[in-house]
């Protein structure tokens, strides 16, 4: 695999909040950020898969989505 060097700009506060986690992650900035980046393309592709189910079978129910919430929260609470 590949690397590409990007160049990227942040406010102050957002550069050291960012820079924060990094180190209480144990991490360089740049495995923070790709990180970070991964996490948000998993929830745009999450957000776009719900999106298809909800159009082929309709809304989930608030039940659904308690469970859901509910599995997360393990899921959490397991890393």
């Amino acid at each position: 695999m590949g690397v590409e060097k990007m160049s990227v700009s942040f406010d102050l506060e957002l550069g050291e909040a960012i820079r924060s986690a990094a180190r209480r992650s144990g991490q360089s900035v740049s495995a923070w950020l790709a990180g970070s980046a991964r996490d948000r393309l998993r929830l745009e592709a999450l957000g776009r898969a719900v999106a298809a189910f909800e159009k082929e079978f309709g809304p989930l129910t608030e039940d659904e989505v308690g469970q859901a919430d509910s599995l997360l929260r393990q899921g959490t609470a397991a890393v």
